[in-house]
């Protein structure tokens, strides 16, 4: 991608590892923006953000974690877990005995979004009533058309 001429002509992004002026002459790099919205995407999804909630007290086991997530399906709780395993924000833990027992833990990682996620539900908590008052009144004055 070619260098901006312009530095004010758009909004600026930085790597925050970068001091603030590095890179205020070219657009922001496609590969981290790409990486960035897959990051966001995972940690984004309500599955992991309930998962990284209910580890929020410590190691839970797999049934622990597939009945205090309401409405998660067993295969959808194993494929996020994997995810979260793979991204190094849960460590999972097979103790050798019969059957087997699997713990997952919050990773060092993982407990660096913990404020984040637990802010971001008080925040829907507190505002869900204000959001569903505008919904009722959007879908008040906006009816659904069927389909052509």
């Amino acid at each position: 991608m070619a260098p901006r001429t312009n530095p004010s002509s758009a909004p600026q992004h930085r790597d925050s590892t970068q001091p603030p002026t590095a890179g205020l002459d070219r657009e922001p790099d496609e590969e981290a923006c790409r990486q960035v919205l897959q990051i966001l995407g995972l940690i984004g999804s309500k599955w992991s953000i309930l998962i990284i909630g209910q580890l929020r007290d410590g190691t839970l086991r797999f049934g622990e974690l597939h009945r205090s997530v309401n409405g998660i399906s067993q295969r959808m709780l194993t494929l996020t877990l994997r995810q979260l395993e793979r991204d190094g924000l849960l460590t999972r833990t097979v103790h050798p005995s019969v059957p087997p027992r699997v713990d997952y833990t919050l990773s060092e990682l993982g407990a660096t979004l913990l404020d984040s996620v637990v802010a971001l539900g008080e925040w829907a908590t507190t505002h869900r009533h204000e959001i569903n008052d505008n919904r009722n009144r959007y879908d008040a004055t906006h009816p659904t058309q069927a389909p052509s």
